[in-house]
């Protein structure tokens, strides 16, 4: 399986992914998100930025790229950095479909993205991101899929995604909303032929969030790879508007409240790879810090009182704004 690449690398920071979704279009859903002046949005200032971001990650132990169709250029621009970089072999880089772009390179779009998880999306976007990736795709997942998604019903989608396993091509599902746990039982259950067809799963869990712990809990048991997404909560868990309690107890060790926030993700024992949305530099060395925070139980408990209940926080989440 192509995670065994993470489980056998020796850097410290092997288990913290680098996600693409922040860099590769100009809108995005993060209240700490700065690309700084306009001209930095263009397509051709975000690529630079995505490689600069790409090469301190490599340089720095991370290992694990994730992209999909939704993030603007995201894949071209990966890809475009590892045909510049063939010494660039032990990554492991993921992708997701379910999700089209159409807000046509624009911040004000009414509809920035278009969920459809029907074969005929997977077989265009699959077309698209082979496309782009080639054999350098290692994982594939279906793009927020919720319990009552048709991927999770559809026999002959499941066919398809069963021979693009065959292949050699990693199988997943990414989970959103307040019922993520619903959804990931749920594809614990779809099989193929008597064998499991998803073998990732990734979901969003941080200190805000953790009603998919036991879920993921249960995905790790089952043999499954966890990737967690979102474990800065769309930005409000960095910088000077992340709650005091994560401040300080990140300040006593010297780091900001994102390693802090990542800390968190980093100790559950069912967690695989954890993903940094970084969009500088310096963001992205701030977040790998999280290495080197203790996270005891004491500290731990000190963060209880920030987790909300899950139908609010989605609420929040789709409230804010694109930028």
């Amino acid at each position: 399986m192509s995670f065994d690449r993470l489980t056998a690398a020796t850097t410290s920071t092997a288990h913290i992914g680098l996600g693409l979704a922040a860099v590769g279009r100009p809108g995005y859903i993060n209240v700490t998100r700065d690309l700084g002046e306009p001209g930095a949005r263009t397509p051709e200032a975000l690529r630079e930025r995505t490689h600069e971001l790409l090469d301190a990650a490599y340089a720095q132990g991370v290992r694990y790229f994730d992209a999909a169709r939704s993030y603007g250029r995201s894949e071209a621009f990966l890809a475009e950095w590892l045909t510049a970089r063939p010494h660039v072999t032990d990554v492991v880089v993921g992708s997701k479909w379910g999700y089209t772009y159409t807000a046509d390179w624009r911040i004000d779009a009414e509809a920035h993205e278009v969920k459809d998880h029907g074969l005929a999306t997977y077989e265009r976007q699959r077309t698209e991101t082979h496309a782009l990736l080639g054999d350098r795709l290692d994982l594939y997942q279906i793009h927020s899929v919720t319990a009552d998604s048709p991927a999770l019903t559809d026999k002959e989608l499941h066919a398809r995604l069963a021979a693009l396993a065959a292949e050699g091509v990693t199988v997943g599902l990414s989970t959103s909303g307040p019922g993520q746990a619903d959804a990931i039982r749920a594809a614990l259950g779809v099989t193929v032929d008597g064998e499991p067809l998803f073998r990732t799963v990734q979901s969003t869990y941080n200190v805000l969030e953790t009603s998919a712990g036991p879920a993921l809990a249960d995905a790790h048991d089952a043999g499954l790879t966890v990737i967690v997404k979102e474990a800065m909560a769309n930005g409000r868990l960095a910088g000077a508007d992340a709650p005091a309690v994560l401040r300080e107890l990140a300040a006593e060790q010297g780091l900001g409240s994102d390693a802090a926030a990542l800390a968190f993700v980093l100790r559950q024992p069912w967690a695989g790879a954890v993903l940094s949305g970084a969009t500088t530099v310096d963001e992205l060395s701030g977040n790998l810090h999280a290495v080197t925070l203790d996270l005891d139980e004491e500290r731990v408990a000190r963060l209880d009182a920030l987790v909300e209940e899950p139908e609010a926080y989605w609420r929040h989440r789709a409230a804010l704004p694109w930028h």
